[in-house]
């Protein structure tokens, strides 16, 4: 064994001596096949305390030993080697296949009892990811390398290991290597042990390898690989297996044409079983009907040598035309990009983790994961075939930074085979695994050409896909994919190669919808878009989670496993926050470009998983008849039995009215109309009715009543006659008698209820799509940040301004008009305030300069007292909405308090806007407040944050709330978009330059 107390340089070493860091053409040395044989149940886990010692470099020396988790990034447990973050550029300047000579280099040893009842068995050491070169040593001997920081590496044992003594197991983990360059991918950096290690054991007659194949009509197909580790095979073994109590059969004609053929071999035995089951119940991502194979393989005598369970699931996958099917139906491709991760660990996930995570996604509408960009845990596939999900399988290959260059490289030709050839073998028996994918944003070159090459003879079954080989030309066939996946697209350019007749293969964006911040705008459209176009079939949002790890505040360090339970709502505690690139002093970083999901680092969701959920809703409402409504079926397989509902009518006067619903017996893609269980009231204004869908059962990922959607159409507007929404005109409130309303000497409004009058606001904190889509640049260069208001003039009653508001006059009004000078021009701004009963109407104006093509907002910004903790809203709600990200809020009445009216992005920027509200109160414990009566819907924001607050701060520690309410009301917001990586927003949802009207009345409670 390894004297746990040596010091000094390491002894030479053959794996020291190769430096295989940097020899691109090494990919592995010992390591065993990659195979689909699950070893993980009744393995020895090896997973715990370990001895530890980080080194500046593979060759330094060896000091004192410190103590370390393993699976679990070192980056994340108290060494000096911290996170980093880069979206493509690699962290140093040494081109490819070289490394740095400053190159952290993790040496992990512990002791391992081997058991004596293995003796004579076969011993093999599994370990299930390490970044980035693995070396490994059994009691001082070395024993093999591997390289793919995101797949599990095998070495036989046998030789080394001996059953009934103690063994000492030394991995040694090189974080930088040539293998570095095609791992460079839009996440964080780390280095160590990220998955499980364990050690097994087997008969010396071993299954190598099983292989599924099913089809839709309920056939079965085994196809097994069997070996001995003394080399030659035993005579007379042989395979037996059965479906669920289903016994397979011998394919006595595989073996014929084997033994004619001359493909009998001494020491690969090959032997396929098959069987038809009748009444299949087919796999889908809707109906994950699962069937458990047990494959055993028998000695001479008949007695079991080896075991091999699956779960299998019948279903196949074409593609037809321009058409990816799944068991010969179009589907739609709702999918995520998901990054294994977590905000203690780094990349280390527990079953409870990825669960918990599947079963998220599944609540908020999505059916399909991208495994951005490697192997995700071979546990996630595991639940995404339980649970339903179609998925990407995605290599480990990814060489941003010197993309072409490595493409074409015959040195790297081996890695780019081996990283996709052992994912294939490893999830090539997964029913959710419908494509396979080449890697991500490495160009295109004759590496790809060659791992295509292998994929296509090794699995025929699945389509594959690579973004890189279809870029230039999504009609190209000649290409390593069966799929044009671009990114980012535009959905125009998507619509127009669909409607050109040059279309050849299905259009499924790899990434489109960047979750920066508060982003997604556009999402609906996209996928009206979709729905209504042949030819396009969806696509992957990227991405599932905001990647902030845990970081404690006082030494900036990651708060670890110790964190756990220090965040709630996706807010860091108190001496905690969200740490992004650049927060562990790293010079080289992309900032806050990996918060980009669609889920806080803590699993909670964003405002837009509320919006794909009802884009991606099973159910749809549509036109109200005479009849009543009528209730669609937007599933591809399934039907409304496993749902139940109930309706809600809500009418604009406060009533709200609620109903059992029954669901209709349609079929998918149909729909019919059903009768209404109550009777509509003939004069309550506005009315909308909703379908609140929920589980009516538990379901393997949601409790019974869980909300699936909530549907929704509009049955009059407020005119009662069924049209569009009528302006509710507040400037027809009555004047009231009595004293005139309060304006100082710089003609802003007095009222006891606001800190703060209303004045002209044209300016919002930069959301990330404003910043990195330059929007927010040009608006500084304006000048829209720091806007001084000049008061031009004040008229009393009967005095009349050229942008006076039609009918002022006469009222006893007062109106106050002030200018605003930016780069672009001046922006003039008139304010009319009317004494009405019980309050004050403000009616406005602004008129925006040519130049000012672009602004954020055009509205009001005033602040309360404080103690008005409340907000209450007709309209859109409860989540956060916005112009062009708004339909996944049903309009209601809604209530929150103002502290849960923001949402806490990562980096503090815009945020708890509510799209389309019609009025709204603010109140205090005891009822007092404040009320607010608009004169159309329009955008609302109630936070405790002014912007320059939000501006000014990098993280949501550094916020510090007002203790009064800081109030929005926005006669035009412009769209969110997705401009920080991808389209900006529609032209519809851009403010345009011109006069801008809109009024308020302002009441006392």
């Amino acid at each position: 064994m390894t004297d746990p107390s040596i010091r000094g340089p390491l002894p030479a070493d053959p794996l020291i001596a190769l430096r295989p860091w940097e020899a691109p053409e090494v990919t592995s040395w010992g390591r065993l096949p990659m195979n689909a044989v699950d070893r993980r149940p009744g393995a020895l886990s090896l997973d715990g305390d370990w001895r530890f010692q980080l080194l500046p470099a593979p060759d330094g020396s060896l000091a004192d030993w410190a103590r370390i988790e393993v699976p679990g990034a070192w980056t994340m447990q108290g060494t000096d080697d911290l996170p980093q973050y880069t979206n493509f550029r690699m962290p140093w300047g040494e081109f490819p296949p070289a490394s740095p000579a400053a190159n952290p280099t993790g040496v992990y040893e512990r002791d391992v009892d081997v058991p004596a009842e293995w003796a004579g068995r076969r011993i093999v050491l599994q370990v299930g990811a390490a970044e980035s070169v693995l070396l490994v040593h059994v009691d001082g001997r070395p024993v093999g390398i591997s390289k793919d920081s995101h797949l599990a590496a095998e070495f036989d044992l046998s030789e080394v290991a001996r059953p009934g003594r103690r063994t000492t197991v030394r991995l040694t983990v090189v974080k930088w290597s040539d293998a570095s360059h095609i791992e460079d991918q839009d996440q964080w950096w780390h280095g160590g042990i990220t998955r499980s290690v364990l050690l097994y054991a087997t008969d010396p007659l071993y299954l190598a390898d099983v292989t599924v194949r099913t089809r839709l009509d309920g056939e079965l197909r085994v196809d097994c690989q069997v070996r001995s580790s003394s080399g030659a095979l035993p005579e007379r073994w042989h395979v037996s297996g059965e479906l669920d109590g289903q016994l397979l059969a011998q394919d006595a004609e595989f073996d014929r044409f084997n033994t004619a053929d001359g493909r009998v071999s001494d020491f690969l035995g090959e032997a396929r079983l098959a069987t038809a089951v009748r009444d299949v119940r087919p796999w889908t991502a809707e109906t994950p009907a699962l069937y458990g194979l047990t494959v055993r393989l028998h000695r001479a005598d008949g007695s079991v040598a080896d075991t091999s369970y699956h779960r299998v699931g019948f279903r196949e996958v074409e593609i037809r035309g321009r058409d990816l099917l799944v068991n010969g139906r179009r589907i739609y491709i709702r999918g995520i990009n998901r990054h294994d991760f977590d905000p203690l660990t780094g990349r280390t996930v527990s079953y409870e983790d990825m669960r918990a995570d599947l079963e998220l996604l599944k609540r908020f509408g999505f059916n399909a994961i991208r495994t951005a960009h490697y192997p995700n845990d071979p546990t996630l596939l595991d639940l995404a075939d339980e649970l339903g999900f179609y998925v990407v399988d995605e290599a480990n290959i990814e060489a941003h930074d010197h993309a072409h260059e490595i493409a074409e490289d015959p040195r790297y030709t081996s890695a780019f085979v081996d990283r996709v050839a052992r994912m294939a073998l490893r999830d090539k028996n997964h029913p959710s695994v419908v494509i396979w994918s080449l890697g991500n944003e490495s160009d295109y070159g004759a590496n790809h050409d060659a791992a295509a090459g292998w994929l296509r003879r090794h699995d025929p079954t699945r389509p594959l896909q690579y973004e890189g080989a279809a870029k230039l030309d999504w009609a190209d066939t000649s290409v390593a994919s069966d799929i044009a996946c671009p990114m980012y697209a535009p959905i125009e350019d998507c619509v127009a190669h669909a409607l050109s007749g040059t279309q050849t293969k299905p259009l499924i964006q790899c990434e489109y919808s960047h979750a920066m911040g508060n982003s997604n705008g556009t999402l609906a459209d996209h996928w009206a878009a979709i729905e209504s176009t042949p030819g396009l079939q969806g696509g992957f949002i990227w991405e599932f989670w905001d990647h902030g790890i845990l970081q404690r505040v006082n030494d900036g360090r990651p708060a670890g496993r110790g964190g756990a339970g220090l965040y709630d709502n996706g807010v860091a505690a108190p001496g905690h926050r969200w740490a992004y690139g650049g927060d562990f002093g790293e010079a080289i970083h992309d900032g806050a470009f990996i918060a980009d999901g669609v889920v806080f680092p803590d699993r909670t969701p964003k405002p837009v998983m509320y919006e794909h959920r009802e884009i991606a809703a099973p159910v749809m409402l549509t036109n109200f008849e005479h009849e009543g409504p009528a209730i669609a079926n937007r599933q591809h397989f399934r039907g409304l039995e496993w749902l139940a509902a109930e309706w809600e009518l809500s009418l604009a006067d406060g009533g709200t009215l609620t109903a059992p619903a029954e669901l209709p017996d349609v079929g998918p893609g149909e729909s019919a109309t059903v009768p209404l269980p109550f009777a509509l009231p003939d004069d309550a204004g506005e009315a909308w009715l909703t379908l609140r869908v929920t589980t009516a059962d538990d379901e393997p990922w949601a409790p019974r009543g869980t909300v699936v959607c909530l549907p929704q159409v509009r049955l009059w507007a407020a005119s009662d006659s069924g049209d569009d929404f009528e302006d509710e005109d507040v400037s027809q409130d009555v004047p009231a008698a009595g004293e005139p309303v309060d304006i100082d000497e710089d003609g802003l409004l007095v009222h006891p209820l606001l800190t703060a009058a209303p004045v002209l606001s044209l300016w919002r904190t930069p959301t990330d799509n404003d910043e990195l889509g330059g929007a927010a640049v040009r608006r500084r260069a304006w000048g829209l940040d720091t806007l001084v208001r000049e008061v031009v003039a004040v008229h009393r009653d009967g005095e009349r301004s050229e942008m006076a508001v039609p009918g002022a006059e006469g009222r006893g009004s007062v109106t106050v008009l002030a200018e605003y000078d930016t780069r672009a021009g001046i922006v003039r701004h008139e304010q009319v305030f009317t004494r009405v009963e019980g309050g004050v109407l403000v009616e406005e104006s602004a008129e925006l300069p040519d130049g000012l093509d672009d602004v954020a907002r055009v509205g009001s910004v005033f602040e309360t007292v404080a103690g008005l903790d409340v907000l209450e809203w007709y309209g859109p709600g409860p989540w956060e909405s916005y112009p062009d990200r708004c339909a996944g809020a049903p309009v209601g009445h809604h209530c929150l308090p103002v502290d849960e009216l923001f949402t806490p992005y990562l980096r503090p920027q815009e945020s708890g806007g509510r799209h389309g509200v019609r009025q709204f109160t603010l109140s205090a414990p005891d009822a007092t407040g404040l009320s607010v009566a608009l004169d159309e819907p329009r955008q609302v924001s109630v936070t405790r944050y002014r912007a320059e607050d939000l501006a000014a701060a990098t993280h949501h520690d550094e916020l510090v709330p007002r203790p009064g309410c800081v109030v929005h009301i926005d006669a035009a917001h412009r769209g969110l978009g997705t401009a920080s990586c991808g389209p900006d927003t529609s032209p519809e949802y851009l403010i345009d330059t011109g006069t801008h009207r809109w009024s308020w009345t302002l009441r006392v409670l």
